[in-house]
This record gives C-alpha cells, sequence and structure tokens, in this order.
C-alpha cells in the first residue's frame, strides 16, 4: 500500500466524523447555544471541524450534545452521545496516526499546560482579591471572574487528560490492533463535561488551544457559567459561627493519623513523593492529574495528605487539591469539609465548602433535598447553611424551588441563623416565587 492510499485510509474515519458531526449541527439551533458561541469565536476553526481536516476536542463534542439536549431532551443527547464517542475516537487516532501526528500532540500539550498553568496564576490573584473583599458587590465582581477562571482551568486540565490519552495511545497503537477500551487507563480522567452555553462579552479564541477556555474581561452577572462544578463563592460574613452550628449536632469525633491503615498512610507518602518528583522536572500537566484523584480519596486521608504536603513545601498543591475537591459530590462535600474541621483544619473545611456551594441554586436544592430524604439532616443542613450565607438572597429562594414542600422551611432556618436582615430577604424572595406565606 503506498503511503497516498495510507493517507487516504487513515483520513476516512476523520471524514465520517465530519459527516457526522455535519449531520447533528442540522438538527440544533445554530443561532444560539454552544454552537453558536464556537462560531462566533473561531468560524474558521469550526468550519475545518466540520470540513474534517481537523477532530474537535471531546468536550466540543460534549457541549454540541448538550444542544441537542436542549432541543429534544436528555435522552436523545444520551443516545446520541454513544454514536459520537465511537466516530470521535476512531477519528483521533486516525488523525494522530499520520506523520508528525504525535510532534503535533505534544506541541498542544505544552500549549495546554501554559494555559493551565496561567490559570492557575490568575485564579490566585483573584483568590488574594476575593479575601480582601470589604463588600458584597467586591466579592461577586470577583467571583465572576473566578468562574471564568474555573472554566478556563476546568477546560485546559481535560484537554491535557485527553492529550495524554491520545500520546498513550499512539505509542501503544502498532502492539494494540484491537479495538481500545471505552474509558482511559486509570490516571488519565476522560475529558470534564463542559459547561452550558453562556453569553459573554469580549471573548477571544486562544490560537493553538482552538475552543479552549472562554475568557472574558469583563462578564455580566448572568452570563456566569451554569455547570454543576463549583464556582468560587463569597467569603462568609460569620467565620466564628461556623455553619450556624450545624456541626454541633452529632459531629464526628476528631481523625488522627492512627485512624488510616498503613497502606493509607503509604499511598499518601507516594504521592506526595511523586509530586515533588514532577515539580522538580516541571511536569505540571501531570502533577494536575495526579492532585485531582488524591481529592477524590476518603476524606479521612486529607488531613494527613494536607500536613504531608506542607511538610514537603508544597503548599501551594495543597491549595489546588482543596479546589479540586469543591467539585466533589455534595454529600462527600460534606464528608471533606467535616474530616478537615475535626483534625483542625477548619479554614481549609470552611473554603472547601465555601467553594463547592457555588453551584447554580437548582444543584444545591436538588442536593440538600436528597440528603433531608436519606436522613442526612446534619449534611443538607451544613451545605444549605454554607449556601444561604455565601449567595444572594434570591439565589437562596431558587434553592428551594425543586422540592418547595421540604425546602422552604429549610432554607428559612439557615436564612434565619445568618442574621435577621438576611431571613427577612430570603423570605421576600420566596414569597415574589409563590412559595411563602
Amino acid at each position: 500500500m503506498t503511503e497516498t492510499t495510507d493517507a487516504v485510509q487513515l483520513a476516512v474515519p476523520c471524514r465520517e466524523f465530519a459527516a457526522y458531526l455535519r449531520g447533528l449541527v442540522t438538527r440544533i439551533d445554530r443561532g444560539t447555544g454552544w454552537f453558536g458561541v464556537f462560531w462566533q469565536r473561531d468560524p474558521e476553526g469550526l468550519r475545518a471541524c466540520l470540513d474534517g481536516a481537523e477532530v474537535p476536542p471531546w468536550d466540543v463534542v460534549e457541549a454540541l450534545l448538550q444542544d441537542v439536549a436542549a432541543r429534544y431532551g436528555p435522552d436523545r443527547a444520551e443516545h446520541e452521545s454513544a454514536d459520537a464517542r465511537t466516530l470521535h475516537r476512531a477519528a483521533v487516532r486516525a488523525h494522530d496516526a499520520v506523520p508528525g501526528g504525535r510532534d503535533a500532540l505534544l506541541a498542544h500539550l505544552d500549549a495546554m499546560t501554559r494555559e493551565q498553568r496561567h490559570a492557575t496564576e490568575r485564579r490566585r490573584d483573584l483568590g488574594r482579591l476575593l479575601d480582601s473583599a470589604t463588600t458584597y458587590e467586591q466579592a461577586e465582581s470577583v467571583r465572576r471572574d473566578l468562574a471564568w477562571v474555573r472554566d478556563d482551568h476546568d477546560r485546559a486540565t481535560a484537554r491535557i487528560a485527553e492529550l495524554r490519552y491520545r500520546l498513550d495511545d499512539v505509542g501503544r497503537a502498532p502492539a494494540e490492533p484491537e479495538p481500545r477500551p471505552e474509558t482511559p487507563p486509570h490516571g488519565e480522567a476522560e475529558p470534564a463535561a463542559t459547561s452550558k452555553p453562556a453569553k459573554s462579552k469580549k471573548r477571544r479564541p486562544r490560537g493553538s488551544a482552538r475552543f479552549a477556555g472562554l475568557d472574558a474581561e469583563v462578564v455580566e452577572a448572568e452570563d456566569r457559567p451554569d455547570r454543576d462544578a463549583p464556582l468560587p463563592a463569597a467569603p462568609a460574613t460569620a467565620t466564628g459561627a461556623r455553619f450556624a452550628g450545624a456541626r454541633d449536632e452529632a459531629a464526628p469525633a476528631p481523625r488522627t493519623r492512627r485512624s488510616l491503615d498503613a497502606a493509607a498512610e503509604e499511598e499518601i507518602a507516594a504521592t506526595v513523593g511523586t509530586l515533588l518528583e514532577l515539580r522538580a522536572a516541571a511536569r505540571s500537566g501531570e502533577a494536575h492529574i495526579l492532585l485531582v484523584e488524591a481529592a477524590n480519596w476518603p476524606a479521612a486521608r486529607l488531613p494527613l495528605l494536607a500536613a504531608e504536603l506542607h511538610r514537603a513545601g508544597l503548599g501551594a498543591d495543597w491549595a489546588t487539591l482543596l479546589w479540586e475537591a469543591a467539585s466533589l459530590p455534595p454529600a462527600r462535600l460534606v464528608d471533606a469539609a467535616d474530616a478537615l474541621a475535626a483534625a483542625g483544619r477548619g479554614a481549609d473545611g470552611d473554603q472547601v465548602l465555601r467553594q463547592g456551594v457555588g453551584r447554580p441554586p437548582e444543584v444545591i436544592g436538588a442536593a440538600v433535598a436528597g440528603l433531608d430524604a436519606d436522613g442526612r439532616h446534619r449534611e443538607a443542613r451544613i451545605l444549605l447553611d454554607a449556601y444561604v450565607r455565601t449567595r444572594t438572597p434570591e439565589e437562596a429562594a431558587r434553592s428551594a424551588l425543586c422540592d418547595p414542600g421540604r425546602l422552604v422551611p429549610l432554607v428559612l432556618d439557615a436564612a434565619r441563623a445568618v442574621t435577621d436582615e438576611r431571613h427577612r430577604d430570603v423570605l421576600h424572595a420566596l414569597r415574589l416565587a409563590g412559595h411563602a406565606a
């Protein structure tokens, strides 16, 4: 088979995926949603993907599937996702297998690592501004910027994971002709889900990181990404009354180093050692993946991990891990905050909880209702208290709308525990929504 024929054969999966993508976009509203955002920001790049000259990152495909869900419902989008995943994986394998494909992946990985590092630095700068904010309005402005920086960081991290998986696949392809498994190897996460479409101002393409983060110099409050991942919230106004006493009710006993088994302690030590090696080699992308994995460990491990990271001079990595832990499911988020507070790291527990409740009110409401229905009343109170303290009265009221009978009393109790003024404001917002007498 000649080189030209090889190239033609390798291009077939790319053409098949492009045809699928063109069919997909004909079934959605191309003037709005994510397609509209991508087309407005980089029409040439999107056209290249539709023509088959390029294969878009997986999170771009997921975003377009969200447009499908918005028009036809989640069941249709889920059905489409299976076909899209199979065709996309075949296309990227063909695209990466051409001469120079590995070098292109390495160059893109380097660019994404820089993007991730820039977002991390920007996030820290904004975190300091948030800590120094003296009014709710100032904090809200910084929070909007933090929301977009978080989006940038999440996208870059997802791309790094996807690119490393593709590099691994390129390396193994000659010795592994059978189909690859549908999930990546342990330690290489699938690309993260993207946020819902959001209108923005002054967005700009990111060069080789096409369709990457949605940078915005100015973003209106309603333009904030509406996503399940946490957005940073304004600082609590009364840190001395942590969680309005919710922790005092059946709070877990303090956990010590001796509560962990030897295997857990060994894994913590090994992880810190690996992080030291990765940082010394400037391999920040791999270090971040390791931190994401550690953020998902059992909550009881977090205090010892914090101590070992600080002892090794990796305090910045602990800050990154806390940020990632804020993405945990609500019940596990509370467990993490509990474990940190019980070990004397109350400030860390406050931080992870405060950041974790920066999710849309509907998400928080559903989580609180689920915890309460499962009999986890203390956890429900902790989560709701943190939300009511750090969000607007209108958002607090909206969190109750998914299950008013259960949640309205809980929201009002949480608001009353903050201040009488907050209680009056939340009560007024609930009345406007038709859910309070």
